[in-house]
């Protein structure tokens, strides 16, 4: 079969390194992809939001299957693009995809249906907004409505920052379009755990868990990233807080999607913050994580063909999802200076090294290839390095060993991504 993905990043150079692994494959396509992608893929210059040529793109090349990976297309409308024109696709709808498009939306779906999460309010306007704020607890956080490449959120130590964080959302529109609309809510404290799962509208079936490092900088320090490195599994996620969390969380999401006329089939990623009243939804996303998805494919066992086909017709009860007992870490190399100022267009060095390795893996997240082939920075975040290892802390080892392997000029990345892990 021929399968397309829509994407180029990190998150979809893993899924295509997964699908390339299926029997079931023998043609692969990434619009856009990138130079890492390249190596197991046709890339396609077409952009993830252009519906119309991805559509004709399909058609033409008889595409079997079409995976959309970004939730901006996913939350305009890509997957019911694909479906009108009767392609097969994995994702959600838009109007399931609204789960990760709206915090509003799931802050207010969590509340109907008794799901926990932190207390909060809406607001349309900031006026309204900065009143609520003279009452309320410090520290607090500010959530833009909308999609800000995951940067969207500010926590807040008093109230001066907090007006600071309502001006810079809803006034001053540092996140465009989708600070139109602001969440405010309390400041959960707990560990963070990050699960991904597979979902068939009715059915889900969890994956591996994960946690993620949105800081930039080492000891959670500087501005909110899309992601500076993760581990997987997360220790702290036990098999009594994950069945409570498939009761009080992950099953009620699913039916109260269906009960809202919102069915949604593809991937939903749980936030949840493990607080000492039990685990709360902190965020919902709408498709796989990134980098989670550099450290939790690499140890699932299916063949995610099967998968993905079992979330569009409805039989994921069939499947026995299964993932090796193992561990993985991943640090993302980013451009110095990300996630504001950083320049981009050096040549990197050492790829070749993680050739035919079945124990660490180069995905690429911002490359380009040049005229002369050579491979190029082209982000703020340029490559995740993945290892595994038979435990977490020897994937970490692992993971900093396989980051000396390669080199480009400002070159960053963080000294202590699953450091969590040592403290066990």
């Amino acid at each position: 079969m021929k399968v397309l993905i829509v994407g180029g990043g990190g998150r979809e150079h893993a899924i295509a390194c997964a699908v390339a692994k299926s029997k079931k494959v023998d043609k692969i396509y990434c619009a856009p992809g990138n130079a890492g992608i390249a190596g197991v893929a046709q890339c396609v210059d077409i952009g993830v939001m252009d519906f119309d040529a991805l559509v004709s793109f399909a058609k033409k090349e008889e595409i079997d299957l079409c995976v959309v990976a970004p939730d901006d297309p996913l939350v305009a409308g890509a997957v019911d693009a694909f479906q009108k024109a009767g392609i097969r696709a994995f994702g959600p709808v838009a109007a399931a995809a609204i789960l990760e498009g709206s915090k509003a939306f799931s802050k207010d779906l969590m509340k109907k249906y008794g799901i926990p999460t932190a207390a909060y309010e809406n607001f349309d306007n900031a006026d309204e907004a900065m009143a609520y704020l003279e009452n309320a607890k410090m520290p607090i956080v500010l959530k833009a409505d909308g999609l800000a490449l995951g940067k969207g959120v500010l926590i807040c130590n008093d109230l001066d920052e907090a007006k600071a964080g309502v001006k810079e959302i809803m006034l001053d529109k540092h996140f465009g379009d989708a600070g139109n609309r602001l969440v405010i809510e309390e400041f959960m404290t707990g560990r963070e755990v990050s699960v991904l799962s597979f979902v068939d509208g009715k059915t889900i079936k969890t994956m591996t868990s994960a946690q993620d490092h949105k800081r930039a900088k080492d000891n959670d320090q500087g501005l909110n990233t899309g992601g500076m490195g993760t581990f997987s599994p997360s220790p702290f996620y036990t098999k009594e807080i994950a069945d409570e969390c498939m009761k009080t969380i992950f099953q009620p999401t699913v039916d109260a999607m269906a009960k809202e006329g919102r069915e949604f089939k593809g991937v939903i990623f749980f936030g949840l913050m493990l607080t000492q009243d039990g685990p709360k939804v902190l965020e919902y996303n709408a498709r796989f994580g990134d980098p989670e998805t550099q450290v939790v494919l690499p140890r699932m066992k299916n063949d995610i063909i099967d998968v993905f086909e079992a979330c569009i017709d409805g039989t994921l009860d069939q499947i026995d999802l299964q993932f090796e007992d193992n561990a993985a870490v991943c640090v993302v190399l980013a451009s110095d200076g990300y996630p504001e100022k950083y320049e981009k267009g050096f040549e990197i060095s050492g790829l070749e090294s993680f050739e035919g390795c079945d124990d660490k893996f180069v995905f690429h997240a911002g490359t380009k290839l040049s005229p002369d082939g050579k491979v190029l920075t082209n982000g703020g975040r340029v490559l995740g390095v993945t290892a595994l290892g038979s435990t977490l802390k020897e994937a970490r080892a692992n993971a900093y060993k396989a980051t000396q392997l390669i080199s480009f000029e400002n070159k960053y990345m963080r000294s202590d991504i699953g450091k969590a892990i040592e403290e066990i």
